[in-house]
């Protein structure tokens, strides 16, 4: 039967190019023969360069990455022009809104972020309630734990909430606007194509990536807080996307506003290991002030839920808090910026140090309680500002640490409070030195970062980005979260593009041509319906290569296998174990349906049992 198929195929093919060859001009039918025999010498060398030019995946996430870049840059310039637009139209001028509140009356200064925080959180009543319910905007949730959708809608409405909030005095970062409309503008592009869902977490990381490079102008930082925070994963087919977007946003931020430092510090040359205790000490207070502030942040959030009333009334009863609290302190505006910089540039006494500290800690609480929509990165940089400048005061009215700045301890401060509530000082490091471009800090401010997180991390367990999780019920942490995703999720959320396929009248000698400009060790085998008819392995070949001119009458037909059992997208990733242990294929063949034997796909086989002995790892760490 395989003889007489054989045949069957290799005279068709032949009689119709003899069908078509008759009724070509003379001159071109003497050309033929010598073609082929150019072709048969040089073949190898063509599917080479094929190969070469041929667009890998990891080449076209590097353009989609860059794209994601551009959007991130984009969504920077926008919203910084609506918070502007909007800061004109409530206070009648733009620019910084602490100097703004300091120059206007005291009932404005009360009755602005109320009116806000109502205007805002009417935006999202009636917004959300237009656009009807959507999946979950979470960018930890949708690519831990789902399948990497944002809802488009609703990222509008909080991003308009967002801005309104935040123009009109709300105590709270510009940073979770612009990454969050990037991620979900990123993660629409991969839903509009019908991207897997693989893809479309990669896309989200990429967009928080950007929109934080963009921001803060610290390229490295963004790359690393996508690839710690967001994905948990600093795998190089991973990192490269991510670093290659956060370049694209940067790059694109920088044709509007510029290269430059956001908080300037003086240089400081450290080179005595015995100024370094004070810099442990920083780090454990550091530590206290973050872990505290995520359970005041949980507290907050919990009395405004207790409140039965709409999130318009709360976010203006957080405004109007913000307001009171601004009528003597109006440096609570805003995200803080201007004021750190005035920290880090002055010597301020400490009753203000310490009574501003004060103000925008509970300033952030109302407004991030009330519901808000906004970042606290921004904010927390406040924080550890303002600790560091008053704990050096300290120091030196006591006649300690003299010949230490005060901007050093308020740079490492800002430095350690976010490693405190990020949980992340390696992120927390990157990010205080691209925003100060001091590098003379490094060593203090790498010792306050490590010991902060260590000691926030002992007294609070979540940080700030998986205390949401934890409170939504999803785990009670993040690997325990990883593990249950991972059983749940199917073949389709990890599906790739399949091995490029070779029909079963390809010749040996394509074939083994394929084997030698890919790196697989099986070549799947289709019929004219890409219907998957067996898999050709590199060792099989062995035996033929002894041959003659046999192999000229060699094809994939003769040398291929059975069918190997096959996963089909619907498939949960429990379920496929049996099929991968016992695979010896790299890229496991994905089918449409047992039925079918459509090849649509493959899956990497190492990357599924990676993530397998993940969850075993993480579920014999957890405690009974």
């Amino acid at each position: 039967t395989r003889a007489v198929t054989k045949t069957r195929l290799v005279n068709r093919k032949k009689n119709s190019h003899n069908y078509q060859v008759q009724f070509w001009p003379k001159a071109v039918r003497r050309l033929v023969p010598l073609a082929q025999v150019f072709f048969r010498r040089h073949w190898h060398h063509a599917l080479r360069i094929r190969e070469r030019l041929r667009f890998s995946e990891e080449a076209f996430h590097l353009m989609l990455a860059g794209g994601v870049g551009i959007i991130g840059g984009l969504v920077n310039l926008g919203l910084h022009v609506s918070f502007e637009f909007v800061q004109i139209l409530a206070l009648g001028q733009g620019g910084d809104l602490a100097g703004l509140a300091e120059l206007l009356h005291r009932w404005q200064r009360l009755l602005t972020p109320a009116l806000g925080g109502l205007v805002a959180g009417a935006v999202l009543y009636w917004g959300l309630r237009v656009v009807g319910p959507q999946g979950s905007s979470h960018l930890l949730e949708v690519v831990v734990a789902g399948n990497g959708r944002l809802p488009f809608r609703t990222a509008i409405i909080k991003s308009i909430s967002s801005v309104i909030s935040i123009a009109t005095g709300g105590s709270i970062g510009r940073e979770g606007a612009i990454v969050q409309l990037t991620a979900t503008l990123a993660s629409q592009w991969g839903q509009l194509a019908k991207w897997q869902p693989y893809r479309l977490r990669l896309l989200v990381a990429c967009g928080a990536a950007s929109g934080i490079a963009a921001a803060y102008n610290a390229p490295v930082a963004g790359a690393v807080f996508a690839a710690q925070i967001v994905l948990g994963n600093f795998s190089m087919n991973l990192f490269a996307p991510l670093v290659f977007s956060s370049v694209i946003a940067t790059m694109v931020s920088r044709s509007f506003f510029g290269i430059r430092s956001w908080y300037q510090v003086p240089s400081f040359d450290f080179t005595r290991v015995t100024e370094l205790p004070w810099f442990v000490l920083l780090g454990i207070l550091s530590g206290l002030l973050g872990a505290g502030f995520l359970k005041m942040l949980r507290y907050s959030e919990e009395r405004f839920n207790l409140l039965s009333i709409p999130i318009f009334a709360r976010l203006a009863l957080g405004g109007l808090i913000v307001g009171a609290i601004s009528v003597i302190y109006p440096e609570v505006w805003g995200n803080g910026y201007s004021v750190t910089n005035r920290v880090l540039r002055e010597e301020l006494a400490l009753e203000f140090l310490i009574g501003v500290f004060f103000a925008k800690l509970l300033a952030t609480l109302a407004t991030v309680g009330s519901g808000a929509v906004g970042g606290v990165f921004t904010p927390t940089l406040f924080l550890g500002a303002a600790l560091g400048s008053a704990f050096v005061v300290v120091l030196h009215q006591t006649g300690l640490a003299q010949g230490l700045p005060t901007a050093t301890f308020a740079l490492v401060g800002m430095g350690s409070v976010l490693a405190a509530t990020t949980h992340s000082p390696l992120l927390a490091m990157i990010m205080v030195f691209e925003i100060s471009l001091n590098y003379s800090l490094m060593p203090p401010l790498m010792i306050a970062c490590v010991v902060s997180a260590l000691v926030a991390r002992r007294l609070h367990q979540e940080s700030v980005y998986t205390e949401p999780l934890r409170l939504e019920t999803l785990a009670a942490e993040r690997e325990s979260l990883q593990m249950g995703a991972a059983m749940q999720k199917t073949v389709g959320d990890l599906m790739r593009e399949p091995v490029p396929p070779i029909r079963e009248t390809a010749t040996f000698r394509e074939i083994a041509d394929r084997f030698l400009t890919s790196p697989n060790n099986f070549l799947p085998v289709v019929d004219e319906s890409q219907r998957l008819v067996g898999i050709v392995a590199l060792q099989d070949l062995k035996e033929y290569l002894n041959a003659g001119q046999e192999l000229s009458g060699v094809i994939a037909y003769d040398v291929m296998r059975p069918p190997p059992a096959c996963l089909t997208p619907n498939q949960r990733l429990l379920d496929t174990l049996p099929v991968l242990l016992a695979s010896e294929q790299r890229n496991v063949p994905v089918i449409n349906s047992k039925k079918g034997q459509r090849l649509v796909g493959s899956i990497a086989r190492a990357e599924v049992l990676g993530l397998f002995s993940e969850a075993l790892a993480s579920g014999g760490n957890q405690k009974p």
